[in-house]
């Protein structure tokens, strides 16, 4: 069994959707961050960083309890204990790797900074509007590529779109002008959002 210590962010939603969508047994726990709960003693001992998501799988490794943070890592661990949704030929493989970076470690970190200056007490136009356009423009990338292939890194679902997925579900229902005109985008968008896992993991 795994604990999962997570609130309704994107990074949450992508550890929640990647339990899910592998099988794994897991209990959630919410974490409630306006109340501060991420910086309880309790949760900076699982993450010194009082970040969630926050998995702690009691049969890890070796048969010994694993506590995992990052969403990201998240995703890949359950990946591996599961063998699935990771592919292991090299130049798939790859492919993978090169969309769920871009998914991690692109589109959430300016998302993030997007809202955080959008929704600052006296947010700066300018400053707004440079990450809106990046963050278009990520968006406007994919869905170039989502002509050509069905998903992120091809023609099978990997962690990679369920990366992006949680960024895309979070930007397209608080700023959805962002991602608006996409049709290859929307195409797979619903397409995720019509599985079940994915349907469990976000409600």
């Amino acid at each position: 069994m795994i604990d999962l210590y997570a609130a309704g962010t994107s990074n949450g939603m992508r550890a929640r959707i990647a339990l899910e969508e592998c099988g794994l047994p897991y209990t959630f726990h919410p974490i409630a961050l306006d109340k501060g709960e991420h910086k309880t003693a309790a949760f900076l001992a699982m993450n010194p960083n009082g970040q969630i998501p926050v998995i702690v799988d009691r049969d890890g490794p070796g048969g010994k309890p694993l506590t995992l943070s990052q969403s990201t890592a998240i995703l890949v661990y359950c990946a591996e204990k599961s063998g699935k949704f990771m592919p292991k030929e090299g130049a798939a493989r790859a492919a993978m790797l090169q969309a769920l970076m871009n998914a991690s470690t692109d589109v959430t970190p300016i998302f993030g900074a997007y809202f955080a200056l959008a929704r600052s007490k006296e947010p700066h136009a300018p400053s707004v509007q440079v990450f809106k356009d990046r963050l278009r423009g990520l968006f406007k990338v994919w869905d170039e590529q989502l002509a050509t292939r069905k998903y992120c890194a091809g023609d099978e679902v990997t962690i990679a779109d369920f990366s992006l997925y949680a960024g895309y579900a979070r930007i397209a229902g608080a700023a959805p002008d962002i991602v608006a005109g996409f049709a290859n985008l929307a195409r797979w968008g619903k397409e995720m959002a019509a599985r079940p896992a994915v349907q469990r993991a976000t409600k």
